[in-house]
């Protein structure tokens, strides 16, 4: 059965009986570097009906996001073309429309919602200077209207008190209220297309639950169709009418939601649907050796305002909490931003400053200076959540991974060193010959993997893991997290493993830590957290990662 093409009448029955609103026939996407020319997307067709959603799933480098700026003719023009094809709104071409033409279209019938809020919107410029700039443009209304315009936007996407949010700055909005944001831009004009990019991606399991939430309401309030980019098939099954699978390029197969979930055909959707990550840990081990031992950590920031800078207040990211990591197993941090997670690990690490005792491997690490920690740092490591902002774009891989070696093992002959390098990248599945690249030339999977390496040179016997599969795909999640295991299990190691993704937490931490505004909501076993919360705060985690409908209900509002 070939589903690779879906037409109009492959719909759900949305649709308006006039045709789809938008129809994409054969499209082709070249992009062009010094003479050479390669092909990112390779003749896809699909259609979007009125009121239905149609979703672009696949990995990185699948070519969705170049299928997505294309119906809005956003490519780096001329460096890509579009050696075929049709995009064809309410039956008119907009890859031959004129450039005046496009710029009607866009932010009128068609909007687009970019992953990443915080560099998407205009850091000098406030909420309300932002939207109105998008009325101004393409309705040329008067101020007070478009003030009026404004407040009842930031209404409609949920944002309390909007006027006290007017003059706000996108750094002053959490995660969810800059997206939010980002939302209410992309309706100003009451659009009749959205597109949607991993709008969901950078965001905590119940802040995701709202937003998808909030975008099924809008949509069925104002009646428009939408193209969702997404990698996480969690969402899409829950989200969309229709699914297009996309990998290479290539629209490998496309048909009703639950037809594709429920009765795939191609190898890769298959593919992607066993992706996510599987297995439990290791057994708790309550004999294992302790490695670390944490008593009332506190981390207060004070608050100082006036003209001679009086604390008047503090910010209060951790508050009494303690904990003990074991030899050989997992302790999961989970919690949604802004809830101290990170905040402990740099603790715990003594890379920023706390109050209360901490204990590694019977040294008390509290009564130590920052100076004084040095010949620990080997022991201790960290895997950052983004492997390309933590690796050096300036550095060979070789020179990345060895320059802890060079630091805490300065008896080590240049051979010597290079070998170990080697060995570290063997041990985490990468070539070993690859070694003098640099972090551009592989992958978003392999950069962990390079920074997992980096951290596992130096035989560590505690890592901390700050969301280190957050930004990958799916597929890759879950060859990462079989990696970790297998390196504690080889090497007995004690992770700190800090997560928003519950799902990851659940395949690999042994005892779980619940956090929010800085204080312990709920502590225990994996077993426990998951399968007998008890708190209200942790069943609105639970039911985010599990049930995105349930969620949207119980998180705690923006």
């Amino acid at each position: 059965m070939n589903r690779a093409r879906p037409q109009a009448s492959a719909g759900n029955g949305n649709g308006n009986g006039n045709g789809p609103i938008l129809s994409v026939s054969d499209l082709s996407v070249a992009f062009h570097q010094s003479g050479d020319s390669q092909i990112a997307v390779d003749r896809i067709s699909f259609d979007i009906n009125r009121g239905e959603t149609v979703a672009l799933v696949g990995e990185s480098g699948s070519g969705k996001s170049v299928s997505a700026l294309s119906v809005l003719r956003l490519l780096p023009y001329p460096a890509a073309s579009h050696p075929s094809g049709e995009i064809r709104f309410k039956g008119e071409d907009l890859l031959s429309a004129s450039d005046a033409r496009i710029r009607d279209v866009r932010g009128n019938d068609i909007t687009m919602i970019f992953q990443e809020p915080m560099t998407s919107l205009n850091p000098l410029q406030t909420v309300e200077q932002q939207i109105s700039e998008i009325l101004h443009l393409h309705q040329l209304i008067q101020p007070d209207e478009a003030r009026k315009q404004v407040l009842d936007l930031l209404d409609q996407v949920g944002i309390r008190d909007p006027g006290q949010r007017l003059a706000s700055y996108p750094h002053q909005l959490s995660g969810g209220q800059r997206q939010r944001v980002m939302i209410a831009m992309a309706l100003a004009n009451r659009p009749e297309l959205l597109i949607a990019d991993e709008p969901t991606t950078a965001l905590d399991v119940t802040v995701q639950a709202q937003i998808l939430e909030l975008l099924r309401d809008l949509k069925t309030r104002h009646g428009m169709a939408m193209l969702f980019i997404t990698h996480d098939l969690g969402i899409v099954r829950k989200f969309a009418d229709r699914v297009c699978v996309m990998t290479k390029g290539e629209i490998v197969e496309a048909g009703p939601t639950a037809e594709i979930f429920d009765n795939p055909q191609h190898a890769y959707t298959k593919h992607l649907l066993a992706a996510e990550p599987k297995g439990r840990p290791p057994a708790r081990d309550d004999r294992a050796a302790e490695v670390m031992r944490a008593s009332d950590i506190k981390v207060w920031f004070p608050v100082k305002r006036g003209f001679l800078r009086r604390t008047v207040d503090h910010i209060k990211a951790v508050d009494g909490l303690s904990l003990q990591l074991k030899a050989g197993q997992t302790l999961g941090v989970v919690g949604e931003s802004g809830s101290g997670k990170t905040t402990l690990g740099l603790a715990l690490m003594r890379l920023i400053r706390s109050e209360g005792q901490i204990h590694f491997e019977g040294e008390a690490l509290h009564a130590r200076s920052f100076k004084q920690m040095k010949p620990l740092r080997s022991a201790m490591q960290v895997v950052f959540q983004d492997p390309f902002g933590s690796l050096s774009p300036r550095m060979s891989i070789a020179d990345i991974v060895g320059e802890g070696l060079a630091i805490h093992a300065k008896d080590l002959s240049a051979k010597e060193r290079d070998r170990q390098v080697a060995a570290a990248l063997e041990e985490v599945g990468l070539d070993a010959a690859t070694r003098w690249r640099y972090p551009h030339e592989f992958s978003g999977g392999q950069r962990q993997r390079i920074a997992i390496a980096r951290a596992m040179v130096l035989k560590p016997r505690f890592v901390m893991l700050d969301e280190p599969t957050s930004a990958l795909d799916m597929s890759v999640q879950a060859q990462v997290v079989d990696l970790l295991r297998d390196l504690q299990a080889k090497h007995d190691l004690a992770y700190l493993f800090i997560s928003h993704d519950l799902k990851v937490v659940r395949a690999l931490a042994n005892d779980v830590i619940v956090m929010r505004a800085g204080k312990v909501v709920e502590q225990g076993t994996a077993d426990q957290i998951f399968d007998q919360p008890r708190t209200a705060y942790t069943k609105a985690l639970m039911a985010a990662a599990f049930n995105l409908e349930t969620a949207a209900g119980l998180a705690v509002s923006e």
